[in-house]
């Protein structure tokens, strides 16, 4: 883990490609206390180790499905119900963190990449084994951008700066084509691109990763303070960073300010989550 002194930082964005019903806005100042973060989401294998020591079984498995993007899917398999104005979204049987593509895939090779399909209830699981916490939504914004002044991305401002992929997001047009320019099509190991200037691996791109917060679609109204962010009474929890499903055509949430409210029993193919700790 990687230890942040915390202090006051500019949260949230008014940048043009952010959707209004976010809540990314107004820019506002935040004061945070030291804390520690991890360097990269929870892998397979750390999750791994956590199943196995506790028997631990989690949504997915439990509801016996979850959601699976259609591309990793084999051109055989059997039809599957879409998510209605999401139809790359296949709700697949059998699909969870151990089979990420569905009950004819594994983890085997993939004991690097983010642990997968797994909720933000599985994430408070796995932290309070492990004597951890889900990271605040200020504490996560003000670790990913790396020590940057009302950037966009943890690097700059620059998506492609002299044409070099910084982060694993959809390359080509989405969903029916990925040229895979930046090397993956799906997950990629957490720590497979440079770090930021704090250490921290991925915070844009690959996985969405679960915050503590409740989500408010405006949270500067709705009171954010210095650790948690707004609540506005509902069941949605925040997650951050965007996904190898993000696109300029379909989701432009792989900037540090980008924000989404998902229900905490949810899991899908492309959400885990990284872990912070009280100093």
């Amino acid at each position: 883990m990687v230890l942040l002194d915390g202090g006051e930082f500019l949260m949230g964005s008014e940048d043009a490609r952010a959707y209004p019903d976010d809540g990314e806005g107004p820019v506002r100042t935040v004061g945070l206390s030291p804390f520690l973060i991890g360097a990269t989401a929870v892998t397979n294998a750390e999750f791994a180790a956590f199943a196995e020591a506790t028997g631990y079984r989690t949504d997915a498995q439990r509801f016996g499905w979850s959601f699976v993007f259609g591309g990793l899917l084999p051109d055989d398999f059997p039809p599957t119900r879409g998510v209605v104005g999401a139809p790359w979204w296949r709700q697949v049987e059998g699909a969870d963190w151990r089979r990420p593509a569905g009950p004819q895939s594994g983890i085997d090779d993939l004991a690097d990449h983010p642990a997968v399909h797994v909720s933000w209830n599985d994430a408070q699981a796995y932290c309070a084994w492990a004597g951890l916490r889900l990271p605040t939504e200020a504490e996560w914004e003000y670790a990913a951008r790396g020590g940057l002044v009302g950037c966009a991305f943890p690097w700059g401002d620059e998506l492609e700066p002299a044409g070099e992929h910084r982060m694993n997001v959809w390359q080509g047009e989405f969903p029916g084509r990925n040229t895979r320019a930046d090397g993956w099509y799906g997950t990629c190991p957490a720590d497979a691109f440079p770090a930021n200037g704090f250490g921290l691996h991925n915070t844009t791109g690959n996985v969405w990763e679960w915050c503590a917060d409740r989500f408010a679609p405006d949270p500067a109204a709705a009171g954010a303070g210095r650790r948690l962010g707004g609540d506005d009474g509902g069941t949605r929890r925040s997650a951050r960073g965007g996904s190898y499903l993000c696109h300029e055509s379909y989701c432009r949430r792989y900037r540090v300010s980008a924000r989404q409210g998902i229900a905490p029993d949810s899991s899908m193919g492309n959400t885990g989550f990284r872990c912070a700790r009280d100093v």
